[in-house]
């Protein structure tokens, strides 16, 4: 597992309970800092052991005066160690240090003007005097005590950031992280680099110079790894960095378990056994799939029996494998705080680790995760450095039992073929538009469904496309995207009149919450 060097000295982040916590570190790195999202309540003792260049208090949804809210070890303040606090983190600061927060009638939710009183502050320098933010809080710093200085201010809220008069320790009750803040990144900026000295070494190439030399010592010189393709970014990604650093002892297993998109086996093969030095084992199970899942319309069960059908399948493969003592998985830095995978994350498990589980115990083999500490914007970039195709690393994420949870209802080789061609005709026309990059994830689902419709001079009575695609930054929550009327329109032409079996195409306009992002 790669870890920072010493070089880069982690900006610890202390989730309050904020939607954006995740956002906040992926900023930071953005300005090439590491960015770690850690426990509220973490302990002084243990904040000193990982010698920390910053802490970054995040927003919240409590007010810091009710008896049960989140709080930080107070003895953090001592430390010497730069503090930014945002929105909740920016009242928890002025009330530890002497300062009151209570509610306010005048509550601010969205765009506010921020006017800048002390312009020669570090965190302002290159901000406009006066600019717009994104407020989203109830209460506000009453009175920031004599130990803050207010260094800006809203028409509704006087103290909207504040900077301490002896110790570097800041507060904004604006949230720089969202795209709403439009120099939200530069104030993050200035706090690094003006406030924390921060070296900017957090860099893909550093990070891959890093990786290699951690998968080296652990797997030694004679080992071999295994790496299960799923033609995704993620094992894809993660394939590549282990071939730079193993070459030709890395052996990577596809298995077409014939629930691919369109095309997925052929760019996988073209990516990693023309362009790649590792060994390529394709496994051809679709037909045992396929009766797994005969007569199964329940997702459940699709889900179950995908799983143990993989597992068999995967097993029998990679234990044919020489000298194979390590099995490699795409686990991402998400995925390791949801699943409460560190022992600094926070404590709330939002959902369990989703990628082979139960592989590495079946089959005796250590587990190896050489992207743990990347998000996905990240990974993406490693890839394109890695120098895998652009076609493979922008593809839209693809779950797990594939085309199986997009075919809704029993799975058969016909709806199968029908979907595919209805998904590609879809990603086709935003390829054309230019919006393939923008959108978080997008695609099409079968329903089980029939409907009349006309066609030439005859009535017809026959399937129905859903069309997903939706704008997100984590795939925790995310909004469906505003897709321009003229691709809908030109998608449902070109489904309608392609694919065979289809006459009436409908776009999902739900957003997550309250529903997910597949249908099953």
């Amino acid at each position: 597992m790669s870890r920072p060097s010493p070089v880069d000295r982690p900006v610890l982040v202390l989730d309050f309970g904020s939607q954006y916590v995740q956002l906040i570190a992926r900023r930071i790195r953005e300005r090439h800092a590491f960015a770690t999202i850690v426990r509220h309540d973490i302990t002084a003792e243990r904040v000193r052991e990982l010698n920390p260049l910053a802490l970054i208090l995040s927003g919240g949804p409590s007010s810091v005066y009710e008896d049960k809210a989140p709080h930080c070890d107070p003895r953090l303040f001592d430390l010497d160690i730069p503090i930014l606090g945002i929105c909740y983190g920016m009242q928890l600061v002025c009330e530890a240090l002497g300062g009151k927060v209570l509610p306010h009638a005048h509550r601010e939710f969205g765009r506010a003007e921020l006017r800048v009183v002390a312009a020669d502050e570090p965190l302002f320098q290159g901000v406009p005097e006066s600019t717009t933010v994104w407020m989203s809080h109830g209460d506000q710093v009453k009175d920031p005590g004599g130990a803050f200085l207010p260094i800006a201010a809203t028409s509704t809220c006087p103290v909207a950031a504040v900077r301490h008069r002896d110790r570097p320790v800041y507060g904004l009750q604006f949230h720089p992280e969202v795209a709403h803040t439009p120099y939200g990144a530069l104030i993050l900026g200035n706090f690094l680099d003006r406030v924390c000295g921060s070296p900017g070494t957090w860099t893909m190439d550093a990070f891959i110079d890093r990786a290699v030399a951690d998968i080296e010592r652990q797997v030694g010189p004679t080992g071999r790894v295994v790496c299960g393709l799923s033609g995704g970014v993620d094992s894809a990604v993660c394939a590549a960095l282990l071939t730079r650093a193993l070459g030709q002892r890395v052996v990577c297993i596809f298995v077409d378990n014939g629930l691919l998109r369109s095309g997925e086996r052929d760019a996988v093969s073209e990516a990693f056994g023309e362009h790649s030095s590792a060994e390529l084992r394709v496994v051809d199970a679709r037909e045992r799939f396929l009766s797994a899942l005969k007569g199964v319309t329940d997702p459940q069960e699709k889900r179950i029996r995908i799983g143990h059908t993989f597992i068999e399948v995967f097993r029998h493969e990679a234990r044919s494998i020489p000298d194979a003592r390590f099995l490699a998985q795409g686990t991402l830095y998400p995925d390791v705080i949801e699943s409460g995978g560190s022992p600094d994350a926070p404590a709330a498990t939002i959902k369990h680790h989703h990628n082979v589980g139960g592989l590495p115990a079946e089959l005796g083999f250590e587990l190896i995760e050489p992207l743990r500490d990347l998000f996905k914007d990240e990974v993406r970039r490693l890839g394109l450095e890695l120098g895998l195709p652009e076609s493979l690393v922008w593809r839209h994420p693809f779950p797990g039992p594939g085309l199986a949870v997009r075919v809704l209802g029993e799975v058969t080789p016909e709806r199968l073929d029908v979907l595919r061609q209805a998904d590609l005709i879809f990603l086709d026309e935003l390829r054309i538009a230019g919006l393939e990059r923008q959108i978080g994830q997008a695609f099409a689902v079968l329903l089980p469904v029939q409907s009349v419709g006309v066609m030439g001079d005859g009535r017809t009575y026959e399937n129905a496309i859903a069309l997903r695609a939706v704008d997100t930054d984590d795939f925790m929550t995310a909004d469906w995207s505003r897709l321009p009327h003229e691709v809908l329109a030109r998608a449902s032409t070109r489904i309608i009149n392609s694919v065979k079996g289809i006459n009436r195409v409908v776009y999902d306009i739900t957003s997550k919450p309250p529903g997910t992002i597949e249908w099953e």
